[in-house]
């Protein structure tokens, strides 16, 4: 079951997850009353839809135009953005040529990025086991990584009878370049976000980019999470977010 990037960012926040400040936004009015609400300066206007590469992607009435991530700097173009994004339809490579018409928007603060990361943690069938992984080629597809630089990748597998562990955040957090006062915001991240991935019955968690910001802060600038459909009855308000993202 899939939801959309605000509603993982509500549920992860609730951990202690880390994340910009946002509003979601079903009309033009709903993005500029957000927006005001956030202040500013710079604002980031995101489309909502169900897949990936939605910056890279291209609206299918101005294929030549901006994508479905824009950065604004004014109120103005806060709205004039929303009216052009809301009802359009927006082509990634994960939509196929059809795309998919936005009809909510995720209306967010600026973030002051000074590196860009990659984190990930997913349940691996096979074994029974969580798998985590990151990558300092944050914001690329990571597939492609895993295909043309897999050495880039690192991977920690999660005993189910421990757990994820102070020791396990660390290397992870080392093996991306972090140090000082970086290292243990990440650790504190990345134990927050295993908290979740547990406690939700998810099956993916998925921060991409995570952003090391100028003040060295760890922060999920995206995310995403898909849930095990099967422990849905444990977790009405996942269900209730269900519900929402399909309306």
């Amino acid at each position: 079951m899939n939801i959309h990037e605000y509603q993982a960012k509500q549920l992860l926040a609730t951990y202690g997850v880390a994340t910009p400040q946002g509003r979601a936004a079903m009309s033009v009015d709903e993005a500029v009353k957000g927006a005001a609400e956030l202040g500013g300066p710079i604002w980031v206007v995101k489309s909502q839809i169900h897949a990936g590469g939605r910056g890279a992607g291209r609206f299918s009435n101005d294929p030549s135009g901006a994508g479905g991530v824009r950065v604004v700097k004014s109120i103005d173009d806060v709205r004039d953005n929303a009216a052009k994004m809301l009802g359009s339809t927006l082509v990634t490579k994960q939509t196929g040529e059809a795309g998919k018409e936005v009809q909510r928007l995720y209306i967010e603060e600026g973030c002051d990025i000074a590196r860009e990361l990659y984190l990930g943690m997913l349940l691996d069938r096979a074994s029974s086991r969580l798998v985590v992984m990151v990558s300092t080629e944050g914001g690329m597809d990571i597939e492609e990584v895993a295909e043309h630089t897999p050495e880039k990748i690192l991977k920690v597998t999660i005993d189910p009878a421990v757990g994820m562990m102070p020791f396990h955040a660390r290397q992870l957090a080392f093996s991306l370049g972090l140090e000082g006062k970086q290292v243990n915001a990440a650790v504190k991240f990345m134990l927050a976000m295993y908290k979740a991935f547990t406690e939700l019955d998810a099956s993916i968690v998925e921060i991409n980019p995570l952003v090391v910001t100028g003040s060295g802060d760890i922060v999920a600038l995206d995310a995403k999470m898909n849930f095990d459909d099967n422990a849905l009855y444990r977790h009405a308000e996942i269900a209730q977010l269900r519900d929402l993202a399909e309306e």
